[in-house]
Order: C-alpha cells, then structure tokens, then sequence
C-alpha cells in the first residue's frame, strides 16, 4: 500500500528508508520536490504534499532535526497514514536516541539504523487496525424503527385516545412527585452540609495577651533594678522581649531552602538556561496574538493560520535558547519565515531574458494581467520606461478592445515617453511603439499580430495591455487563456493592489485555476510574477504582499510606490516583514 518511507536528517543524510513491494521507480524525485516546495518555503502548514501521482505526508522532529515522509498513490485513501507516521517517529527516536544525540553528520552517517523489522510490525498493526475500523454496513429498512410503525399509529384522531389522556395526566402526577422528592433531597442535603460547616469551624485562636506596662516606683527604686545588661558584656533577653517574639510564628518562605551553598541559586538558572522545550500549548496563546497581529496587518485570515501553523510545528519539541522567552522564539520564527516566503525561490531578471530573446533575433513579450483598476495601464507605461531607461526598444500591444479611452490612455503614455526620449537621440526611431486595431476585436489576434510586426521590425520588448477582469466572469477568463495559450508569452505578471486582503487569495487561485483550465498543454502557463501597485497608499499594512506570494509560490518583481514614471521599485524583503511585525 505504501510506496516509501523515509527518514533523513534537516542536513540532508538519509537514516533509513523503506520502499514497497512492486515499486522500482525512485523516490528521491518526489522527495526533492516536498524539500524544494515545502520545507525550504517555510509552507509547513498542511503536512500533506501531492507530486504527479503520488501523495506525501511527512512529519518534523525539531529536537532530533529529523523528517519522517511517507508516499503512496494519490487515488488510495489511507486513513492510517497520520498515526503511523506518528508512531514510527516515538520508536526511532526511543531505540535510537543515543546515536541521535551525537551531533554531526559524520557520527550520523558512522551508525548504522536497522529499523525494517519494527517498521514492518508497525505497519502491519496499523493496517490492521484500518480493516478493524471498518463502516459500518446500512442498516435495512425491516431493521430500522420506522418499519415498525403501524398505519394507525401515524393517524391523528380529533378526540384522542382516553389512555394517552390518562397517561398523560400519570406523567404529570409523576413529575410533580419527582419534584417534591427532589425538593426534600436538595433540603436535607443543605441541612448535612450546615451542620458540617458548623462543626469543622475551628474555634478563633485566643488573642495574644498585650505588653504589660512596667510600674515604677518613684521612692526607694535604684539604678541597679535599671540595669540589664550582664557583667561580661552580653546582652540578654528580657522576659518582654521573649513575649514579643512569641507573638509573630515564623512563616515558611516560599522558596525551598538550598542544601548546599550555591544549590539554590543553580536550581534556578537551571530553569532559565535552555531546558525547556516548546510545546504546543506554550506556544498556542502567543501564535492567537501574531495570529489576529497579521490579520491586522492586512494578512488573508486563512494564509495567517497557516502561518502560525507551520510555526508551531517547526519549534514543537524544540529546546528555547538562553534566557529566551516563548514569545520571542516564535516572533522569530515567524520573521524568518516571512523573510524565506518573500525572498522568491526563483528570481525574475528581466534584463538578462531580454538580453538573451536579443541573440535568438526575437522579442521578448510579458502579458499584463489583473482585475479591474487596479493600474495595468499606468505600471506597464513605468515598466516601458525602466526598459528604455537601460536601452531597450519597446512596442504596446492595445489588447483591452472592451474598456472605453483604454487604447487613447496607452497613446498619452506613448507620447509622453517619447517627449521624455525623443527620436534624435535613437537614431530617428520612436523608442515606444503602440500597436493597436481599435475595440471589439479578438485579443489574442491583436497579440499574435502585434508578436509579428515586432520580429519584423527589430523590437527588443512587446508589452501586452489586456481588459481588466473579475475572477469569477468565465468568458473573460476564457478569453485571457486563450490570449496566454496561443501567444506563449515569455513572463505572465498578475497585477495586483496592495489595498486587498482576503480577496488577493480569491484572485490568484482564481486566475492560476482558468489558466490552467483552458490550457491546451500537459503544462499550462501560470501566472509567473506579481506586480504590486498603489505600496505608497498602505502604510505598514502590508500583509497582501505576503498573501499573494504565499499563494502562487512567485515572486514580487515590481512594486508600484507612486504616480510619476520613476516610481517602480524592486520589494525589499526584510524591510517588508519589519513592517509586517511592528507593532
């Protein structure tokens, strides 16, 4: 049923691995991708990962810095697969928890784990299990009580039957019994408890008796009866004195004595210096607090909770530093999280892709794509700009034929990037082309034209503008698919605003899922970068950022921070998260 288990350390060494009967294909592919996808992006939210046919479940020893990953076929449903994995882990780490405690991978890779016998006995008890849990059957209809109602059972008469009447008037005399009995159980109980009460009250200790007032005799008296102190210099007690302390009891201190000289002072720095480990009900109300703190900060609610989840399980069973508290310890994970889902896991470099679609003597083409308003437009004039900037030439497919002044606000842009470059200075050739057929026609004919006049006439870069869209309209969908899978642009970028919060998840997976619906390839173009606009408008409330890059796993290539030309910006990551984390 299984098709491989495997457990390998975070550096990489594998312990010990299994793989089934009938299975010849390797696993160290599917394995290379949860690694890749999963545990390096900090996405360890959900424990399950799918890979072609092929679905992985896998589970992290933070104390011991191991990965246990099971695989089997995407079409079984095991439903023992999350217990075991759970009780391979419990006897590999008891029978093997001296040679775990060995730091380095040298001593790891020295010892040798021979764990199949176990694991088989455990596999075997697990299934076995399964088949003993198995549904329960229907039930017949002859079995269940409705079949052994009668027809004049479920006849209601207008007079009604006299021995429900007499039964019900039973019922009433019944309850008001039981009431009464309860009544006098309820009293008496009361009463015992009184009288305990009464006589458990310990009598109130008798006051301690005042300091009698000393009498002094004015005739007679000598200065002799005034002295008190001894011959030999000591001081001594006087009976007052002695009743005075007898008033105040020593009270035990709530610290326990120390055996030794410096016993206690070391029992409670033991407690301080790093022997605690995390578990998940001392984490859980610090996660609630970052939690509500990114949703706060514009977070999805949903990408939140898998946040602090994939937290919580990657510092579960791990032992806090020095003199750290909870709080900061996951804080920090949390940053370092935040810091590794931003920082992409591929990087975009436009210039570099243009430089080498140039020595292949072909344009290099990026289809803009967004909802409504959210300033496709405006940011494809900013990108036109950076790439005259470093030298590029640049033709504007109008492909928005639905908005109104959609085609004439590309011509403005046009015109003004050419003021701002004007053709004397490139050898009497616009630097920005636009290319347009009017409204109402086939996109992604104006695209495919617009890709050919540009191999003809040596353009660098082709700009494809589309209409905006909501996720949810399938015909325009439909048409955005079709522009992207007959074109075969070189970079697909979303074009997002940094005002959203949950509806950013809405409309990438949207966007990803129509895409790939109306593909006409085994591997669809997806959406391969995020433009972010409007980032000046936002404050410290970045968490869309973190939302959309969390949801398509690309990176944010640009981002909009104005209204003028030069305000593009490539995202700072760190920056980004010590926005996210201010308080």
């Amino acid at each position: 049923m299984l098709d491989f288990f495997t457990i390998f350390s975070k550096g990489g060494i594998v312990l010990w691995c299994f793989q089934g009967a009938g299975v010849s294909e390797s696993f160290t592919g599917p394995v290379n991708a949860l690694i890749r996808s999963v545990i390096l992006q900090e996405r360890g939210g959900n424990n399950s990962f799918t890979h072609e046919a092929l679905s992985l479940k896998y589970k992290l020893d933070n104390e011991f810095e191991l990965i246990f990953v099971v695989g089997f076929q995407k079409i079984l449903t095991l439903t023992y697969v999350d217990k075991f994995i759970d009780d391979v882990q419990l006897h590999f780490r008891d029978r093997y928890k001296n040679e775990l405690e060995q730091k380095g991978a040298l001593k790891l890779l020295n010892n040798t784990f021979d764990f199949e016998d176990r694991f088989k006995k455990l596999l075997r008890e697990a299934e076995e299990t399964s088949k003993a849990r198995s549904p329960v059957p229907m039930r017949s209809f002859k079995e269940s009580e409705k079949s052994q109602k009668t027809v004049k059972s479920m006849i209601e008469t207008k007079g009604g039957d006299k021995s429900k009447e007499q039964g019900g008037k039973k019922n009433k005399n019944t309850k008001k019994e039981g009431k009464r009995r309860g009544c006098l159980y309820f009293n008496c109980i009361l009463f015992i408890m009184m009288i305990f009460t009464t006589r458990s009250k310990s009598p109130k200790p008798p006051k301690p008796k005042g300091k009698v007032n000393r009498v002094w005799d004015n005739g007679g008296s000598s200065t002799k009866n005034l002295d008190y102190s001894n011959k030999n210099g000591e001081t001594s007690l006087g009976e007052d004195q002695k009743n005075l302390e007898a008033q105040f009891d020593p009270v035990s201190s709530p610290w326990p004595e120390p055996s030794g000289g410096f016993g206690g002072m070391f029992g409670m720095l033991k407690g301080l210096v790093g022997s605690k480990s995390l578990s998940r009900e001392d984490m859980e109300p610090v996660l609630e607090k970052m939690r509500d703190h990114l949703i706060a900060k514009n977070v999805a609610a949903d990408i939140s909770s898998q946040l602090c989840e994939s937290v919580a399980k990657k510092l579960e069973g791990k032992v806090m530093g020095t003199f750290t508290t909870v709080a900061s310890t996951v804080k920090q994970a949390l940053q370092d999280s935040l810091v590794q889902i931003l920082q992409p896991k591929r990087r975009v470099d436009i210039l570099r892709d243009v430089m080498e679609a140039q020595s292949q003597r072909r344009p290099f083409v990026i289809t803009f794509c967004g909802v409504n308003g959210v300033g496709k437009s405006t940011n494809l004039a900013k990108i036109s700009y950076w790439l005259i900037e470093n030298g590029f030439s640049v033709l504007i497919a109008a492909c928005d034929t639905f908005r109104a002044g959609a085609v004439e606000q590309l011509r403005t842009h046009q015109r003004r990037l050419n003021s701002l470059h004007p053709p004397e200075k490139h050898g009497g050739r616009p630097v920005v082309q636009l290319y347009e057929k009017g409204y109402g026609k086939d996109a992604a004919g104006i695209a495919m034209e617009a890709i050919a006049y540009a191999r003809n006439q040596a353009f660098d870069v082709v700009l494809v503008d589309t209409a905006g869209r909501m996720q949810d309209n399938a015909p325009l969908m439909t048409a955005l698919a079709k522009l992207i899978a007959v074109n075969m642009p070189d970079l697909v970028l979303f074009v997002g605003e940094a005002l959203v919060g949950n509806e950013a998840v809405d409309q990438l997976v949207k966007f990803n899922q129509a895409l790939a619906d109306h593909s006409m390839s085994d591997k669809p173009r997806l959406i391969d970068g995020i433009v972010l606009t409007k980032f000046d408008t936002i404050d410290d409330k970045v968490g869309a950022a973190i939302s959309m890059t969390y949801i398509t796993g690309q990176p944010i290539v640009f981002v909009g921070t104005g209204q003028t030309y030069n305000d593009l910006r490539s995202l700072n990551a760190r920056a980004v998260v010590g926005a996210l984390m201010k308080a």
